[in-house]
C-alpha cells in the first residue's frame, strides 16, 4: 500500500455540504497569510514554526476582533487571557512546539518592536499569542532548536501558499498513530469565506476513540462578528475534531482561536467605537458554524493525507497513513462507505 501524497479530497473523501474555497486553505480569506519555517537537521530535530497574519498590514496598530475556545486546557499557549478579557488580537498567531513558546513569543515580540518603536514607551504592551504541541516522539524537544530568530523569519515569509503535513510547526507532529502536522481547509459561506488551519497532534493507532495528545486549531473569516460571536465559532471546532475520533483526552491540550478581517480596530482610534456585526439569529450563522466543523475535519485529514513518513529522535518513526488505513478509519467514525 502507498503512502498518501495527495489532500483529502483527491481521494474522493466529502466533508460536508458547503463549497470549498479557490484554494481550499485558510489564505482563500482575504488578507490572511501564512509563513512557515521547518527544521529538520540531523537525526533528531523534527520542528519549526508557523505564523497565521490576519492581514497584511501593522497588526498591532490594526488590530481584529478575536475569540478563544479551550476545550482542554492541558497547553503551554500564551495571550489567550487577554483575548478572551478584551476581544482583540494584536500579533500573529505563532504556532511552535511546547519547550519553543518562549523563544517564539520573544522572537515574535522582536518583530513587533521592530515595526512600533512606541511599544513599551509611548502606549503600551503588546499581547502576543503563541499555542503548542508536543512534538518529543520525533523531535529532541529538549534541545531547544527553535530560536527566537525562526519566529521572526516565519512572519516575515508569510504568503498565500500553505504548506501542509512535515512544514513549520507540524514537522514533529503525530496524529491517530500516523504523522501527521499542519493542515487547512476553507469554506465558502454565502457572501463570505471561512478558513481553518490546524496543527495535528493526537490519537493513536488502534485507540481512535481515546486519544492522547493536542491540537492547535485557527479559523478566519471575513463575516462581521464580533467578539463575543468568535468565540461562538472557536467552539464549534470541537465538532470537526470529534469527527476524526477525538474526546479532548486528559492529557490533550485542544486550542482554538477565531478572528475576523472584517473590521479593524486603530490602536488609538476614536473614543466611541461604531460596529455592525451579524445578527446571532441570522440563518448564516449555523452556516458559519456548520462551515467550522467541516472545515476543522478536513483540515485535520489533510495534515495525516499531506504528511509522510517521518524518522527523528532515538530512531522513532511515525510513518504516513495509506490511503486504505484513512478509509478504514473513517468510516469506523462517520459510517462513511467511499
Amino acid at each position: 500500500m502507498d503512502k498518501i501524497k495527495k489532500r483529502a479530497r483527491d481521494h474522493g473523501l466529502t466533508f460536508g455540504t458547503l463549497p470549498t474555497g479557490k484554494e481550499n486553505t485558510i489564505t482563500d480569506v482575504p488578507g490572511v497569510s501564512v509563513g512557515q519555517i521547518t527544521l529538520f537537521e540531523g537525526e533528531d530535530i523534527r520542528t519549526g514554526v508557523t505564523a497565521v497574519l490576519p492581514h497584511e498590514g501593522n497588526l498591532f496598530r490594526e488590530k481584529v476582533l478575536a475569540g478563544t475556545s479551550v476545550i482542554n486546557g492541558f497547553g503551554k499557549t500564551t495571550g489567550l487571557v487577554q483575548i478572551d478579557e478584551l476581544g482583540l488580537l494584536e500579533s500573529p498567531i505563532m504556532l511552535t512546539n511546547t519547550f519553543s513558546v518562549p523563544a517564539v513569543t520573544e522572537g515574535t515580540l522582536q518583530y513587533l518592536l521592530q515595526e512600533n518603536e512606541e511599544i513599551g514607551t509611548t502606549t503600551g504592551t503588546v499581547n502576543v499569542v503563541v499555542g503548542e504541541c508536543n512534538d518529543s516522539s520525533l523531535n529532541d524537544i529538549r534541545g531547544l532548536h527553535v530560536r527566537p530568530d525562526h519566529a521572526n523569519s516565519s512572519i516575515k515569509r508569510a504568503s498565500s501558499h500553505v504548506g501542509e503535513g512535515v512544514v513549520g510547526a507540524g514537522t514533529g507532529m503525530s496524529c491517530l498513530g500516523f504523522k501527521g502536522g499542519v493542515g487547512t481547509s476553507s469554506r465558502i459561506v454565502g457572501d463570505g469565506t471561512l478558513g481553518v488551519l490546524v496543527v495535528s497532534n493526537f490519537g493513536a493507532r488502534n485507540d481512535v476513540d481515546l486519544p492522547t495528545g493536542s491540537i492547535m486549531m485557527i479559523v478566519a473569516t471575513d463575516y462581521a462578528l464580533n467578539e463575543r460571536q468568535l468565540q461562538r465559532v472557536a467552539k464549534r471546532t470541537t465538532f470537526g475534531l470529534a469527527l476524526t475520533g477525538s474526546t479532548a483526552h486528559h492529557g490533550s491540550g485542544d486550542i482554538a482561536i477565531a478572528f475576523s478581517t472584517a473590521k479593524k480596530i486603530d490602536h488609538e482610534g476614536d473614543e466611541l467605537e461604531r460596529f455592525k456585526f451579524l445578527r446571532d439569529d441570522h440563518s448564516v450563522m449555523n452556516d458559519i458554524f456548520n462551515a467550522t466543523a467541516s472545515a476543522t475535519e478536513e483540515a485535520i485529514w489533510n495534515s495525516l493525507f499531506a504528511a509522510e513518513t517521518t524518522v527523528g529522535r532515538d530512531g522513532n518513526e511515525e510513518r504516513a497513513i495509506t490511503r486504505e488505513e484513512a478509509l478504514e478509519i473513517r468510516q469506523s467514525l462517520v459510517g462513511m462507505k467511499d
